[in-house]
């Protein structure tokens, strides 16, 4: 298993088999990542503190860190401007997602739908991106973990999947496109079994068992999946 590169290039970059000031390619891209980060560190605590005012007093480390840790990963990956740009404001949204999410199992439609308009409107910006393709993405993301979550609740008796999940895979759909959800979905399991796994060894198996936050998994599998491609199994 291994990432494959998206259509841009590795990653979100252009070719890189012009040599010419690689560092320098590198180097600005990562200190104007840096330097949003600390508007964007802003921003995402006023955003945690919002929707989880019961928990901000834990989180008023963790979401600053969080935010310069998904730019400067984007700043790393070097993609030309207007991209970085669009990066960096998907990054300051996942986490925030995946804050609010760990924090009181909800991803709010006011920052789920916002994503999905986001991704269609990079999809006719950026060059070899169908909008076709990425409309198709944004519906059947959403229709896959409707329609999930509808049959585990015939099934179960209980929900077990959200509607902000579906939304937010719809959003995936929408800024990736449909042939990329395999991926996304496959990292987020991963991503949870890892999860469940470490918390069932720090806190016991009952621990394990309980609720998870589906959507922190899934907001962490997205970025990857933008900034590295799909995966070539």
């Amino acid at each position: 298993m291994r990432i494959r590169s998206r259509c841009y290039g590795p990653g979100l970059t252009g070719s890189r088999s012009a040599v010419r000031e690689p560092r320098l390619k590198v180097i600005l891209p990562t200190l104007l990542a840096i330097a949003a980060a600390v508007p964007g560190g802003f921003a995402a605590s006023a955003i945690a503190r919002a929707y989880a005012p019961a928990v901000w007093s834990d989180l008023r480390i963790w979401v600053p860190a969080a935010v310069l840790a998904a730019f400067v990963w984007a700043g790393l990956v070097a993609a030309p401007w207007p991209v970085l740009a669009a990066s960096l404001a998907l990054g300051l949204t996942l986490v925030c997602l995946a804050v609010v999410d760990v924090s009181c199992f909800r991803l709010p439609d006011a920052l789920t739908l916002p994503l999905v308009v986001g991704g269609l409107a990079m999809a006719v910006v950026l060059p070899g991106a169908p909008l076709g393709d990425h409309l198709v993405g944004a519906g059947l993301g959403w229709g896959a973990l409707t329609v999930l979550a509808w049959g585990y609740r015939r099934w179960r008796g209980v929900a077990g999947i959200g509607q902000g999940d579906a939304k937010l895979l719809g959003a995936a759909g929408a800024w990736l496109g449909w042939a990329a959800l395999p991926s996304v979905l496959l990292l987020a399991c991963l991503a949870a079994f890892l999860w469940v796994g470490l918390v069932a060894l720090r806190r016991g198996r009952a621990a394990a068992a309980g609720r998870i936050a589906f959507g922190a998994p899934l907001c962490l599998a997205f970025w990857v999946v933008w900034l590295h491609g799909s995966l070539a199994i």
